[in-house]
């Protein structure tokens, strides 16, 4: 079985995480993609943040109909800061070798990824899966995308090569990183909090049973 892992805060989940982790799904052939909210971001303010139940609970709802995705709350079981590594060393345990699992996560992200807890860590353990940014690196502009990874890469480690036909840099020690161009959704949860707290309309933002937690527990004002 062939397992994404795609974590965030999530607050709230919406159409552009949702999208965008089916199109990696489908283009790397995951059969299941988990979606991990964390507890505490360490990059993050906890303050504007829904609380780690309401946030499972919108993740829930928004995937419910699709048995692709699982919603996990490994991070929320887990005292402290939610860090990547741990959470991979939980599903190591998880998965058998023969169960391929990536890792998911989009450009700005990845581009900060020194700053992440033993970074080295993760890209020796699991091969990562990029997601180009709405409007730079999407599926219509992904030429530049490659280049902007390259120049990052060689500021971590040296070694990685770039093969153009898969997309992917490789290494002949660390794991890989591939590189896709997804649908460009220009949405942001930020943006969502926004116009809860304006009183306007989310519709066509967020699944219809997102928007419902949101109001009917007053999330966001």
């Amino acid at each position: 079985m062939r397992i994404g892992l795609f974590g965030g805060t999530f607050n709230p989940v919406h159409f552009g995480h949702l999208r965008t982790v089916l199109e990696v799904r489908e283009r790397f052939a995951l059969d299941r993609v988990y979606l991990i909210p964390s507890a505490i971001p360490p990059h993050k303010s906890e303050v504007g943040i829904a609380s780690p139940l309401d946030r499972l609970e919108m993740i829930r709802q928004a995937v419910a109909d699709d048995s692709a995705f699982v919603v996990s709350n490994v991070e929320l079981m887990r005292a402290g800061p939610s860090y990547t590594i741990d959470t991979l060393s939980f599903f190591a345990e998880v998965f058998t070798e023969t169960d391929p699992h990536f890792l998911i996560v989009g450009l700005d992200a990845f581009l900060e990824i020194h700053t992440w807890k033993d970074f080295m860590g993760i890209m020796t353990r699991i091969p990562l899966i990029v997601m180009g940014r709405p409007g730079a690196y999407s599926q219509g502009r992904f030429a530049d995308m490659p280049l902007a990874v390259a120049d990052y890469l060689d500021r971590l480690v040296t070694g990685y090569r770039y093969d153009r036909e898969q997309a992917v840099f490789v290494h002949p020690e660390f794991q890989p990183v591939y590189l896709i161009g997804v649908t460009s959704l220009d949405i942001s949860s930020s943006a969502i909090r926004s116009l809860v707290r304006s009183g306007r309309s989310i519709r066509f933002l967020v699944p219809e049973t997102v928007s419902h937690i949101i109001s009917s527990k007053g999330l966001y004002q």
